[in-house]
């Protein structure tokens, strides 16, 4: 008798355990969760984050940790597996590409300030200077290939397949190229510093930040189309979590909007949600 009391506690027991563990990784997980890890690529977006964001969030109680990432690919990997809670580095295009082909589920749930891709030179001072057979280098991950087709098609050097996605038209969609320019796909991460070895390069507002190249030099800056707005990302079963809005929502605060009055020095564009 005395054996099947001991067996009954401790079935119990180990069901009432097994309750409170339930309970503490629901609240870690949902909307009570107020320590939260984010992703950090090398960039403007996460600084800015850091500098004008996190403050608001801390005086709502909630804390952070940093896990630095060598890129986007293993940020968004991380993002993917839950080990990190959401990332401030990508724009939707980016997104959806990683998800398609990487298998991610990732979600984009809100706007942040963006730095717009521009058209740089170290060869040459205006685009008038453009004559027959010069090179450009474009980035060649899918997301920002489009938006360099779309820079140049701005420029008036390039025409592409009026019936073609500007998300995501590539090389294929070039109609007329009247130079016959020599266009040239590099890794993101390279172009800035390979901006000597060709007559005008495509840089992302991110490189251009992280090879302290003043934006101002830009010969033409892109107009920034809805998929090319940087958003936070979370993952796709986090986005209705409440920790998730309220970092969109710090975003869209009147603090937010006095922080950027006093640094915004021409480096950031600003969707109109965030005006």
């Amino acid at each position: 008798m005395a054996l099947h009391r001991i067996v009954a506690l401790t079935a119990a027991l180990t069901l009432a355990l097994a309750g409170c563990a339930g309970a503490g990784s629901e609240e870690a997980s949902g909307d009570a969760k107020t320590h939260l890890k984010y992703g950090k690529a090398q960039g403007p977006y996460t600084v800015l984050f850091e500098d004008a964001i996190i403050p608001i969030l801390e005086d709502q109680g909630y804390t952070f940790e940093v896990v630095e990432m060598s890129d986007l690919v293993q940020n968004d990997i991380a993002l993917t597996e839950k080990e990190i809670d959401f990332n401030v580095e990508q724009h939707t295009a980016y997104a959806e590409n990683f998800n398609e082909k990487q298998g991610g589920q990732l979600a984009v749930i809100g706007e942040i300030p963006t730095v717009p891709a521009g058209l740089f030179s170290g060869r040459h001072d205006s685009l008038d200077e453009i004559v027959d057979g010069m090179t450009v280098a474009v980035p060649n991950d899918a997301a920002n290939t489009s938006r360099a087709y779309a820079l140049l098609q701005k420029a008036g050097w390039i025409t592409l397949d009026p019936d073609a996605d500007l998300a995501t038209v590539t090389a294929d969609d070039i109609v007329e190229n009247p130079h016959n320019l020599d266009l040239q796909e590099l890794v993101n991460t390279t172009v800035a510093a390979s901006l000597d070895d060709f007559d005008y390069a495509v840089i992302t507002g991110s490189i251009v930040y992280n090879a302290k190249i003043d934006p101002s030099t830009a010969l033409l800056q892109e107009d920034i189309l809805p998929h090319l707005v940087l958003q936070v990302a979370v993952h796709e079963d986090n986005k209705d979590a409440k920790w998730a809005k309220d970092i969109v929502a710090a975003y869209r605060s009147d603090e937010f909007k006095s922080y950027l009055s006093q640094h915004n020095d021409g480096l950031w564009w600003l969707p109109e949600s965030l005006r």
